[in-house]
């Protein structure tokens, strides 16, 4: 589908109630202005131990947080932005307090067929966020005379949400010291398959008494093959 690049996009919070986002959205949230910045956060984690009497360490890789998502929503009624033009083409509900209760009800409220707050995917230009709401503040800046809201700021936090068959995907981990499976293909010989593996072809002896292989020289096209993980007293 073609995009019209006229048209101004909105940034959109799809609602879904099943983790693989699949399908129609259940609802979405359609900002009434597109947001000045975001900001997205990456973190790696690692162990921080050290021994007594020690100048340094090296570092160990513990863990990747989930990527988190910044970005400020503006919800207002009194019919100029701040930049002092006329909001003439917002769509949708324009009580602001109204509006806030929507995003609450579709990213905080508890979905009473999952037993939590629904799944989410925020789409913008390039931006194609799966996440869930992690935390919102509001702050509530204009009002008119009977005390109502005419405007609205929410900071808000999305933490990324995969689910695990595309993470395992994504992480394709290739190190020795976790399991593999491999699918023999033609022309596989298994010492050249440990070498890759392992780094070692010497491992094809015990790959072959894993797999119960009976010729390990003539492995047969389309066979499930184990490789499981190498610990480190039998590497040395």
């Amino acid at each position: 589908m073609i995009k019209n690049p006229f048209k101004l996009e909105k940034l959109k919070i799809n609602v879904y109630g099943k983790v693989g986002r699949s399908g129609s959205p259940k609802d979405t949230f359609e900002v009434m202005f597109n947001p000045e910045s975001y900001s997205l956060k990456y973190e790696n984690v690692f162990q921080t131990d050290q021994g007594m009497n020690t100048s340094g360490r090296m570092v160990k890789y513990s863990l990747s947080k989930p990527q988190k998502l910044s970005l400020k929503l503006i919800l207002d009624n009194t019919g100029v932005t701040s930049m002092g033009i006329t909001d003439l083409l917002s769509s949708g509900e324009k009580d602001v307090y109204k509006r806030v209760q929507n995003f609450l009800k579709l990213t905080t409220d508890m979905d009473g067929n999952i037993h939590e707050p629904k799944y989410l995917k925020i789409e913008w230009g390039d931006l194609n966020f799966s996440c869930r709401l992690q935390s919102v503040d509001i702050n509530y800046t204009l009002f008119n005379r009977s005390g109502q809201p005419t405007r609205a700021e929410l900071n808000t936090v999305f933490v990324g949400d995969i689910e695990d068959s595309k993470r395992v995907k994504k992480e394709n981990k290739n190190s020795p010291d976790v399991y593999h499976s491999r699918i023999v293909k033609s022309e596989d010989k298994l010492p050249f398959m440990t070498q890759k593996i392992y780094g070692d072809p010497a491992y094809y002896i015990q790959i072959a008494k894993v797999n119960n292989l009976n010729n390990f020289r003539k492995l047969k096209t389309g066979t499930n093959l184990q490789f499981p993980p190498i610990k480190e007293e039998q590497s040395k």
